[in-house]
């Protein structure tokens, strides 16, 4: 993949970033040459010293060290959210074909799939889409409509259904190594506590738009002419799935407050893999 033109963003979008440091640097990257070392092979990189680097550098910073760190190992992820334009775009400027993961749960709002449709055409997006192989129909036949259920356990079903699952199996068949994500610090209380680099069951998740906050992404859309979500003209600031996403209300105290009936904040995607430890997030953040 060839690399473009990094993009100037204001500076206090995030921290100016210093110069790359001698271990993060390509010539001393320990997975820079991913096609010579087997798929199931995953490196180990130091956490806690690696994050000492990337939590000053600029949002472009990070993804570019992401690129040259895992190459074509390295995925991304998005939901045609309220807010995805952000990092579709900031993404696709520095990595140009990356392939971008889209779980579509079969039960997303006609608007997300034409907002889809129009990003895609609009960044060129190297577009992978999964779903889970439990068609809708068939899952409520099986479980009945567990979103209805409003319990923490049906939740957690519905998301293992049909968003973990298929984003597991994208991460293996696509051979990642590591994914960037849009989550931010402002969100969840659970990701309040996130690093720039962190490690979830084998794979490694970038995250560059960690400390940006809502005026922070309405000033790089604006200066990209790039588009909301129609939803955001209707109150929401975030959506997932029809039955789960509302408007944002006065009392809310964050954006996820508006998503899964108040039960939880996480969809799955961005807790731990082990139940136990996704649950005891979840209920930490009722």
């Amino acid at each position: 993949m060839s690399q473009s033109r990094l993009i100037d963003l204001p500076s206090e979008r995030s921290a100016a970033p210093s110069p790359n440091p001698p271990n993060l640097a390509i010539a001393s990257s320990p997975w820079v040459k991913t096609q010579d070392r087997e798929d199931n092979q995953f490196p180990e990189l130091d956490l806690t010293a690696i994050n000492q680097q990337l939590v000053n550098a600029s949002s472009e910073k990070i993804i570019e060290w992401g690129f040259q760190t895992f190459g074509d190992r390295l995925v991304m992820s998005t939901s045609f959210g309220i807010q995805a334009a952000v990092m579709l775009h900031l993404v696709t400027r520095i990595v140009p074909n990356i392939p971008v993961v889209w779980i579509d749960t079969g039960y997303l709002p006609t608007e997300t799939y034409t907002f889809a449709e129009e990003l895609t055409q609009k960044l060129n997006l190297n577009l992978q889409v999964y779903q889970s192989p439990l068609s809708p129909a068939r899952m409520e036949a099986l479980y009945g409509k567990l979103w209805q259920q409003e319990d923490l356990e049906s939740l957690n079903r519905y998301d293992q259904i049909r968003k973990v699952e298929p984003m597991q199996r994208a991460l293996r068949e696509l051979k990642a190594i590591a994914w960037l994500a849009g989550l931010r610090k402002d969100q969840t209380s659970h990701r309040q506590g996130l690093k720039p680099l962190v490690k979830q069951g084998k794979q490694y998740k970038v995250l560059p738009i960690l400390n940006w906050n809502s005026k922070d992404i309405y000033e790089y859309l604006t200066a990209y002419n790039l588009p909301y979500h129609p939803y955001f003209d209707q109150g929401y600031v975030s959506v997932g799935d029809w039955h789960s996403s509302r408007p944002l209300l006065a009392s809310d105290e964050n954006e996820r407050d508006t998503r899964f009936h108040g039960v939880k904040q996480e969809c799955g995607l961005h807790l731990p893999l082990t139940p136990e430890a996704a649950q005891s997030l979840d209920s930490s953040s009722l």
